[in-house]
């Protein structure tokens, strides 16, 4: 049985892909678990090993026969502050993955993030030959976008190496993220305690309140992009992973309240101060890149996967 390792395997893409691939792969776990509920994730996965974080980049020598890291461990907070430690945390911690991984000849799978867009002004097109120019808005697309920068400078690589450009992913276990959690969990807590759905309002005049779009993908569509590349090991590069088409968070609450049989109910509330210079008001991850390699599987639409999820959700409580 080949053997992988999947970094941030606690948090909510990890657990997914951990969950998915110890059925059929010798899975070494790795995280950095503190004193929130992130370690309730891991309960039932059948796992090879766990190794903290920290303990892990430094006794990587003693790791042997790896197939392919499946890097997701990260800081992946948009609103984080901290620059040195998103640096630290999600540029070099990579860097030293990746040489690892290029001296013993494994696989390097991992998470970049559709923060590196910015604004979008430069469009969502996963085309390497324009990431100079992509601005992101924040330090933790900042991180996301360095890496990526730098993965595609070097000469001594990994035998594949796969960046994904993660968009708005949604679905089971991810309410450790809090605040970062995606908005249709934070609807159904809403709805659950409130009967109502708090938007933000809109600052453009080319949107209407609750108009703005989002490129929402279901967490097991994300699990079947990285099970492909994890299969056809000849396809690398960075690819952006959405569904290609953009819905509106109204058409998200609709689905909320839908899966919920409720009449929906929507109050807008201000945008914070500190976000409104920085909000995006349109994404949509163009796919044709992904497509044109021979991935055919179709993606879930809004509808199916707030269901879904949903009924995810009730069942846990």
């Amino acid at each position: 049985m080949e053997k992988i390792i999947i970094t941030g395997a606690a948090g909510f893409i990890g657990t997914n892909l951990a969950r998915y691939f110890s059925e059929n792969y010798e899975v070494i776990l790795v995280d950095k678990l503190s004193n929130d509920d992130r370690w309730k994730n891991l309960v039932g996965i059948d796992v090879a090993d766990y190794l903290d974080a920290d303990l892990f980049i430094n006794k990587l020598d003693a790791i042997k026969n790896i197939h392919t890291v499946i890097h997701m461990g990260a800081c992946s907070s948009t609103t984080e502050q901290d620059a040195r430690y998103l640096i630290n945390n999600n540029y070099e911690y990579s860097k030293q993955l990746f040489q690892w991984c290029s001296k013993v000849s494994a696989n390097f799978i991992y998470a970049s993030s559709a923060a590196t867009y910015g604004s979008g002004s430069h469009g969502y097109d996963d085309n390497e030959s324009l990431i100079t120019n992509l601005k992101p808005l924040n330090a933790y697309g900042l991180s996301k976008h360095m890496f990526d920068m730098w993965q595609m400078k070097q000469e001594d690589r990994p035998p594949q190496v796969v960046g994904l450009k993660f968009f708005n992913v949604y679905g089971p276990y991810e309410n450790h993220k809090g605040s970062m959690a995606s908005v249709a969990l934070h609807a159904y807590h809403q709805i659950k305690e409130d009967k109502v759905v708090r938007l933000f309002k809109s600052y453009n005049s080319m949107y209407e309140h609750g108009e703005q779009k989002r490129d929402f993908i279901y967490v097991k569509d994300v699990v079947e992009t990285v099970n492909f590349f994890l299969k056809n090991q000849n396809n690398e590069g960075i690819y952006n992973v959405g569904t290609g088409k953009a819905r509106t968070f109204n058409d998200l609450a609709y689905s909320v309240f839908n899966a919920l049989s409720l009449n929906p109910k929507i109050d807008f509330i201000p945008m914070p101060d500190g976000l409104i210079e920085k909000y995006q008001y349109f994404t949509e991850a163009n796919i044709d890149k992904l497509r044109n390699i021979g991935y055919q599987y179709p993606f879930t639409t809004l509808e199916d996967g707030v269901r879904e999820y949903i009924e995810f959700l009730n069942n846990m409580e």
